[in-house]
Formats: C-alpha cells, structure tokens, sequence
C-alpha cells in the first residue's frame, strides 16, 4: 500500500535566497521591489509583503548564488510531529525537529533535504505580524517558485508523493506546474541540465495592483526583461527582472484557481501563443533565460550572455 504525504501544505509561506551582493540585493527588493524588512542582521535581512506572513523573503549572505530554502506552511505543531515520523518511515532523516524554530519569526517545525538536496522545511505557529494596509502596489508575498531539475519526473512523484502536491498542468515534458492549495502552482519544475533556481514570483493583488507597480519599478529605472504578458499554463499575469545578484524574480497576478473535484490537468504546448496569451510580451531574452537557468555549481551567471541559452524560460 502506497505511504500517504507526510502533510497536508497550507502555502508556500517564503523564501531564503543566497547571495554573495547581500547589501545590494537587500536595497534592491527594500527600496525598489516594494518589501518591507521586519528584521536584519549583519548576514542576513527578513522581508514581508502585505500579507500575513511573518516574512516572505530572508536574503541571507553567502559566497554562491540560488536557493536557500523553501518553507511550507503547515497548520499545527501536531502535523509537525507526524510529518517527522512520517518522513522517518521513508527513511529521510530530518535535519532539524520536529520542534521549536531557533529563527526570526519563530514558529514549530522541521527540516530536511529533498531528493536533489534542496532544504525544505515545513512550519506551524510562526510569529503574527500587524496587518498591512493593500492599497499600495506592493507584494502580498512569495505564491509560487520555479526550480530547475535534472529529472522532472522523479522530481514531481517526489513532491507530489511525499509533500502532497498535486499536479495541475504540464508544458509538454518540459515544465510540471504544482499545487497545495487552491492557487493554480506554488512549485513548478523546469526540465534542465542541472539542479537550480529558475525564479520566485511575488503575487500583486489585482492586475491593477500589478500595472501600478509595473510603473513603479520603471520610475526606479528598472523595466522588465520578459513582459508584460499573460501565461496559459496558470493564466497568470508576468513580468520577470533580475535582481542585483543575477536571481530572477517576478510579479504576478490573478492565477487560476482550483476546485478540486471540477479540475482536469493538461498538457500544454510550448508555443509563442500559449506561453503568452496577450501576445504582448514577445520572446524572453537571452540575458533571463541563462539566469534563469542559473549556474551548476551556485556561481553567479557571468556574460557574454549573448551565446546559446539553455532551457530556462518559465514556459
């Protein structure tokens, strides 16, 4: 008989991100992306959005470049507790907890390595934050993450297997877009030559919301490198950038949404028309598809951009 998940995934609930221009990449996503910082250090600095989540985003100081963690909500300390025996039962050892969180905003959790060595970790109980108001076209926060890997089937039966995620859409074999909740993706998978970050994307709470702070950006004289644009695989809204540090990162809005029992998942073409339903975005660049394809060994991508890209591009 198959093992149940380990849990039951609430929402992506942030990111830490890895990056050797600490001071600039913090300026960046503090004075230009539109985050808020709840608490800094010297090596590390944690961001919110407009949303309940204590931070969506800890940048943290490190020689290489990418993926730190990816942290998952879980709805109580109990759920923790089984998840780690649950784990155990499959053999993956955690590397930290089940237990109290020793970090900036708190929480019950755990941690441990997925099947290609991505820190995973799931939470409870994290620490409240005052409301923010949503007036402003700010992130409300991290809703979905790219990552690139070596093995997009192993890695989907890994998440949809032992996280519970459950698969919504295909773009032929080249991207499998997940989900734990009624948000269309907050994982996807990109085929690659190597296991990597592709981007993070930060919801914008309207297309409204996304437009202004479109225009907002511009007015710091950042502009996008793919987009605006409208995907078909999600129906979300997109415009991608690069950040100081060479990581990708998005705005979005107005994903589809999921009813469970209605949904049929499909497989999209990799054509101009689906990746873009508007048509206005054109082709991503060959500077944001090697960054988005990032580097094998967590070195920042170095130019000339201008060669032959590898398989990058979110669809």
């Amino acid at each position: 008989m198959p093992q149940p998940p380990i849990a039951r995934l609430r929402a992506l609930r942030s990111v830490e991100l890895l990056t050797p221009d600490f001071t600039a990449a913090n300026d960046f996503y503090r004075e230009v992306w539109g985050l808020e910082v709840v608490e800094a250090e010297r090596d590390a600095s944690w961001l919110r959005g407009t949303g309940p989540q204590h931070h969506a985003l800890q940048l943290t100081r490190s020689d290489r470049i990418g993926l730190g963690r990816l942290v998952f909500a879980v709805a109580t300390p109990a759920e923790i507790d089984e998840a780690a025996r649950r784990l155990e039962a499959r053999g993956i050892r955690p590397l930290a907890g089940p237990g109290p969180l020793d970090q900036v905003g708190g929480g019950y959790g755990l941690r441990f390595h997925d099947h290609e060595g991505r820190l995973v970790e799931l939470s409870a109980e994290t620490w409240a934050v005052a409301e923010r108001g949503r007036d402003a076209a700010v992130p409300v926060g991290v809703t979905h993450t790219v990552l690139n890997t070596t093995d997009i089937d192993a890695a989907v039966a890994f998440y949809r297997d032992v996280l519970g995620l459950r698969v919504s859409d295909w773009s032929e074999h080249q991207m499998a877009f997940l989900r734990c909740n009624s948000d269309h993706h907050c994982v996807a998978f990109n085929q690659a030559d190597w296991v990597s970050l592709n981007h993070v994307a930060y919801e914008m709470s309207s297309v409204d919301h996304f437009m202004r702070g479109l225009g907002r950006l511009r007015h710091h004289g950042v502009v996008p490198e793919w987009g605006p644009g409208r995907h078909g695989p999600g129906n979300n809204t997109f415009s991608y950038f690069t950040d100081p540090t060479g990581l990708v990162c998005e705005y979005t809005s107005d994903v589809a949404q999921i009813e469970e029992d209605r949904w049929i998942a499909r497989v999209w073409r990799r054509i101009p028309e689906l990746s873009d339903l508007w048509g206005t975005a054109g082709p991503p660049s060959k500077r944001i598809r090697c960054h988005m394809a990032g580097t094998a060994d967590g070195t920042p991508v170095q130019p000339p951009l201008d060669a032959h890209a590898p398989q990058g591009a979110a669809v």
